[in-house]
């Protein structure tokens, strides 16, 4: 299972990084991502990263978060920039070996880190 760290409580315009941790075989690992998920709402997608480091962002985000990876470490980060309270959710990091298609639906994944509560004030 993937292990999620950071997240927590910001003001309306300030910054969070999270973290997701891969155990085991990181190599194995095609593509990884984050979601998101408001009380009532689906699951969004937020940014995924392929194996190769080449990236896709929903629009909702663009220009404020940003993901990596540090293969070194078996981990991927998001870097969240000029955050609204509209962004106010639980977050999860996903993974999966096979090539995806549709990089940013949560249907893709098959990994699922434990999520973490990311609230804006």
């Amino acid at each position: 299972q993937l292990v999620e760290s950071g997240g927590g409580s910001v003001q309306t315009g300030g910054s969070l990084r999270r973290s997701c941790a891969a155990p085991g075989d990181a190599a194995s690992i095609n593509y990884m991502g984050w979601f998101r998920q408001a009380p009532g709402n689906q699951r969004e997608g937020l940014a995924a990263i392929d194996s190769d480091g080449a990236t896709d962002y929903a629009d909702s985000v663009k220009g404020r978060f940003t993901i990596s990876k540090d293969s070194a470490k078996n981990t991927v980060y998001l870097q969240m920039n000029n955050l609204k309270p509209e962004a106010t959710a639980m977050y999860y990091c996903a993974s999966n070996e096979c090539p995806l298609v549709a990089v940013l639906m949560a249907y893709e994944y098959n990994n699922w880190g434990q999520g973490t509560q990311v609230t804006v004030s």
